[in-house]
């Protein structure tokens, strides 16, 4: 795919990830010249409907929103047989990649990341979609601190019962106990798996385990979400109750959606008295006028402004207006000197801040997108960029970048040089060719384990093909990722896909069958049966089946027969039948002949072949007039004379 130019538009570069349904790849838009993440689903997936909705489905959900927490989709169609999906480039990694390096995140960084997650959530719950499957995976922070979730393959329509279909769909560690125990989701099953994300993101690990899937989906259904404080005690009693909260086991006990969570979380953050990921000014504040506890016995009241705090109130403050004006007062005698102060500060840090960021000491970074681009454009974009690019230094193989493309630079991309410094380029010099295994004759299981090991990466599936000469389960052959044969090639390129055609052993027997039971015993392994060319046969009767076609078109080529293939049947028309020819009176030399030629068998009296000249014929049993005979019929001829 490196390289290709998908719908006429995008631009393939680099392979960013792979997932089950499909791969992301880093492309070029040419029209509107911005990079961008192209999706596109795996090619043995392009002929299931369900997938390709689903696919489509994905596309429609995260069109309909427009939020700064979301990812955005550009675009969707199909080239050829490749259905894609143009999304919205952030470099950067996944909230997966980020507890897998650091383990547990801290309170105030736990909160942020639950803000940016949930606002995005609230837009899609307000829009009325449901996720469904909210995990780190699908949590992307970006390079420059943008926090956006996507991947809305399983999105549906928000609603009391959301189903999911026969089989759970989601990451099984963040299912709601309704999902696992009823199949239904709606907004709540959402929170359930934020609640999840935010025990894990507190103590580093998810709260259930087990070996098997059923044993994690069991404890979903039947046991309470632990505490976060049991793990870290450092978290706050707060968090453990918004964990509680949010996975609470009955759906109606946890948030309606994900704007009520949002508000708790910023209320929570409030009460912990930790700075707003957003800006803290945006905070709203309650404000209350209440009596002094003087005028409460008698004395003159005077107003109080008090400020309350959720969960933890401070204590209040009996302080008179007049008191506040002089402690006003005071602190505006303080604030020239402190002006002042701020003054020089403020310069020293413009000063700083140019010296860093556009004088001498200013630096950038390196950028990754010329990775796969040619040797031409990766000049061209960085010397615009205002770095200096001097010669081309090295080769190294890459599975990835096509040869005589942009491999990568020295100094790395992503790294922070000098602003305007120089940087060269290495140049790939393709996948490397390595040794194919030999395969045939072996079974399955050691063909992928050989193929894999030998740096190549094998089909998911399997070609079935039926043979009569090779045992079931043992490869047959080997294809390359355009279908041809690998068996007379010594190497292949790395990291390309090896697809195993194994046997399944000879194909069924359906002499004699009627066409209707050829066909049901041939899709039962996964073949069709049409009927094909009628011949004569003395033994099968007239309409049912002969055997399957051998060969594949009328030169004679034999027929290569796999699952999920159409094979020929050829049918019987019933024994061949032939007219007696009228012989009677005739020389019986003569009449031999054309009794013979019209494929009948003769009973007489041999005596006759020795007067050839004298011999007539007086009668043939059965007659003629009886209708046409089948091939091989015993005629019983008389003679005058004998």
């Amino acid at each position: 795919m490196i390289g290709r130019l998908i719908d006429g538009r995008y631009q393939v570069r680099s392979r960013i990830a792979r997932g089950g349904m499909a791969t992301v790849y880093l492309a070029t838009d040419l029209r509107l010249e911005r990079r961008v993440a192209i999706k596109i689903m795996h090619g043995h997936l392009s002929d299931d409907s369900k997938f390709k909705e689903r696919f489509i489905q994905e596309a429609r959900s995260a069109a309909r929103l427009a939020h700064p927490n979301v990812v955005n989709v550009f675009d969707q169609g199909q080239d050829s047989d490749m259905a894609y999906l143009v999304m919205e480039y952030l470099p950067g990694i996944t909230l997966r990649d980020l507890l897998q390096e650091h383990g547990r995140l801290t309170t105030d960084q736990t909160l942020d990341i639950l803000e940016a997650v949930l606002a995005g959530l609230s837009a899609a719950h307000k829009a009325g979609i449901v996720h469904r499957d909210l995990k780190p995976e699908n949590v992307l922070l970006a390079d420059d601190g943008r926090i956006k979730i996507g991947d809305f393959g399983l999105a549906r329509a928000a609603s009391a019962n959301t189903a999911t279909g026969a089989a759970l769909l989601g990451t099984i560690a963040y299912l709601s106990p309704e999902l696992v125990t009823r199949g239904v989701a709606d907004t709540r099953s959402d929170i359930y798996a934020v609640g999840i994300m935010t025990y894990e993101m507190l103590t580093g690990e998810q709260p259930f385990k087990g070996e098997q899937p059923m044993q994690i989906a069991y404890q979903h259904a039947n046991d309470s979400v632990p505490t976060p404080s049991a793990k870290n005690p450092r978290v706050p009693v707060e968090l453990d109750e918004l964990v509680l909260w949010s996975t609470a086991r009955e759906p109606d006990e946890r948030p309606r959606d994900a704007r009520a969570m949002l508000d708790e979380v910023t209320a929570t953050r409030s009460t912990l008295q930790l700075p707003s990921a957003a800006a803290s000014t945006t905070a709203t504040q309650r404000t209350m006028l209440m009596p002094t506890v003087a005028a409460a016995k008698g004395r003159t009241g005077e107003t109080q402004v008090l400020t309350p705090t959720r969960r933890h109130p401070e204590p209040s403050y009996t302080e008179s207006v007049d008191e506040l004006a002089r402690r006003s007062q005071k602190r505006r005698g303080r604030g020239w000197w402190l002006f002042g102060l701020v003054l020089i500060l403020a310069g020293l840090a413009g000063g700083t801040g140019w010296y860093f960021g556009a004088g001498p000491g200013a630096q950038t970074t390196v950028p990754s997108d010329i990775k796969g681009a040619s040797l031409a454009s990766a000049r061209a974009e960085l010397t615009n960029a205002g770095f200096q690019v001097s010669q081309t230094v090295g080769h190294h193989t890459d599975p990835t970048v096509p040869k005589g493309a942009v491999q990568g630079s020295v100094p790395a991309m992503g790294s922070a040089i000098a602003k305007g410094g120089s940087i060269q380029l290495v140049r790939s010099d393709g996948p490397a060719q390595l040794a194919l295994p030999h395969v045939n004759g072996s079974p399955e299981a050691t063909a992928r384990a050989g193929v894999t090991k030998a740096g190549f990466l094998v089909a998911d599936q399997s070609i079935k093909q039926f043979d009569t000469t090779v045992p079931i389960g043992e490869v047959i052959d080997d294809l390359d990722a355009s279908g041809r044969s690998l068996a007379n090639r010594a190497v292949y390129s790395e990291g390309r896909t090896i697809t195993l055609v194994v046997s399944v052993g000879p194909l069924p027997s359906v002499k004699g069958l009627s066409l209707a039971d050829a066909e049901n015993k041939l899709t039962a392994v996964n073949l069709t049966g049409k009927p094909g060319n009628a011949v004569y046969d003395d033994t099968i009767p007239k309409g049912d089946v002969v055997q399957i076609d051998p060969q594949n078109d009328a030169s004679g080529t034999a027929r290569t027969v796999r699952e999920g293939e159409t094979v020929r049947l050829i049918m019987s028309r019933g024994p061949q039948l032939f007219d007696v020819p009228n012989v009677i009176g005739m020389n019986w030399v003569d009449a031999k002949r054309l009794l013979q030629n019209a494929h009948f068998t003769l009973n007489y009296n041999h005596l006759a072949d020795f007067a050839p000249g004298t011999v007539t014929v007086q009668s043939i049993t059965p007659s003629g007039a009886n209708g046409p005979l089948p091939k091989g019929t015993v005629l019983k001829v008389k003679f005058n004379g004998f």
